[in-house]
């Protein structure tokens, strides 16, 4: 006798692909000795641990400025954490956002970091097709099609999505138009790191303003800034938000603190016009358990007001430091192998195209670096076959691709993983 499943329950008993790989990659993982290039995990040397430290003894000697810090606590955020993101948003250049902005949109804080915004919004927008990038943030994507949406991943170019493709895609659809539940736009993408360019952005906030007005409804368009604020490359403009020109109301940001702070603070913020929808996420989040610990949000708001700038530009620091030296490891060992090699100017992914050499997790590329040897480490990175849409246009490209991550591992175990690398494609 089973317990009866709901469909999403039912659709999750089968881990996805990337779960199994990893799993059974990191079962018989030796620290130390085998590499990891697969994990979206940050670099830890730019995570302040003596500024949480500071935070945290601050917030528990002061229990009159932070009275319910160890209480339960809001649905929407803590009061002081949703002032301090106010105040840092207007004091840097990051999005370009000004006070009238701010005053007009409403800032509400998730239950346990941005990926828990996003998985809210399955549950409180009606179930359709979804407009993404392709290659696509796989985890979300597979999340969205098992809670019973149409994932219509759409192919990027240099300046992300590309709008030439999309007006093909939605030419494609033509009465499915009316499907469309909503855009998710990031704006580094990952797996690939192209950074949207603020052209874009603007057409693709004018994409999903057309078929809101074609269809007599709000179609709104999200985009998640999770790699926004690592952008290190310094010949890479700043990027420009679209909410100081979104008449229609139908623009969101999501950010986090993991990448910039620490991934363990699990805080991630929506901005956006209040409404209906914002409601709706607030309810989901008490749902949930409430946001964020308020202690945790107590911490985030004392970094946040207390040198965030320099700690984001150390962390901007290490991360450039490794992209130049991995990248120049990339054209050292793979060079002659690439047809493409994009990132390396924000985040801390590079996103490969070999020439010939297949990547999938049945080619003898990926047999040669993860099955188990004596004498050398083992090796993993995610295929590029999940990183791209199954059913779209890149899903023969994708078997010939491969995300590497340089957040976590040291950069001479990334360089020494390029070795492995260069002889299992030979």
């Amino acid at each position: 006798m089973d317990i009866q499943l709901s469909s999403y329950g039912a659709a999750s008993t089968q881990p996805s692909p990337v779960t199994r790989m990893m799993a059974a990659f990191t079962s018989t993982f030796r620290d130390g000795f085998y590499i990891n290039l697969g994990v979206g995990f940050v670099n830890e040397k730019t995570i302040p641990v003596a500024g949480l430290d500071e935070a945290m003894q601050a917030i528990a000697n002061d229990p009159v400025t932070y009275r319910q810090a160890f209480n339960y606590g809001s649905s929407a955020g803590a009061s002081h954490l949703i002032a301090a993101i106010r105040r840092f948003l207007l004091r840097t250049t990051l999005g370009q956002l000004d006070a009238a902005t701010l005053d007009r949109n409403r800032i509400v804080i998730g239950p346990c970091g941005a990926t828990s915004l996003l998985d809210a919004l399955a549950e409180v927008l009606k179930p359709g097709i979804v407009i993404t990038s392709d290659p696509m943030y796989y985890i979300y994507a597979d999340t969205l099609e098992r809670k019973g949406f149409e994932v219509l991943a759409v192919p990027e170019d240099s300046e992300g999505l590309d709008h030439e493709a999309l007006h093909s895609k939605l030419h494609e659809l033509g009465g499915r138009v009316h499907d469309i539940s909503f855009f998710y736009v990031i704006t580094v993408n990952n797996p690939s790191c192209t950074i949207l360019s603020n052209q874009r952005r603007r057409r693709l906030y004018s994409a999903a303003a057309g078929i809101s007005e074609r269809l007599g409804r709000r179609v709104p368009i999200f985009f998640d800034l999770a790699y926004e604020w690592l952008l290190h490359d310094p010949h890479v403009g700043p990027m420009a938000s679209v909410l100081p020109e979104d008449e229609l109301g139908i623009a969101y940001e999501i950010g986090t603190f993991s990448k910039v702070i620490a991934p363990a603070l699990r805080m991630g913020y929506l901005l956006g016009p209040d409404g209906p929808f914002l409601q709706a996420m607030i309810q989901k989040t008490s749902d949930t358990g409430f946001s964020a610990p308020p202690f945790v949000q107590e911490m985030a708001a004392y970094l946040l007001d207390r040198g965030m700038e320099s700690q984001l530009s150390a962390v901007n620091a290490g991360y450039r430091e490794k992209a130049l030296t991995v990248r120049a490891a990339i054209e050292e060992h793979l060079g002659p192998c690439l047809a493409e090699c994009r990132g390396g100017s924000a985040g801390f992914y590079f996103y490969l195209t070999m020439k010939n050499v297949e990547t999938h997790s049945a080619s003898t590329f990926f047999r040669a670096l993860t099955e188990p040897a004596q004498d050398r480490p083992r090796v993993i990175y995610i295929p590029g076959e999940y990183c791209v849409h199954p059913r779209g246009d890149l899903k023969h490209v994708g078997r010939r691709q491969l995300r590497l991550s340089y957040g976590f591992e040291s950069a001479s175990d990334i360089v020494r993983a390029l070795v492995l690398m260069r002889e299992a494609a030979q």
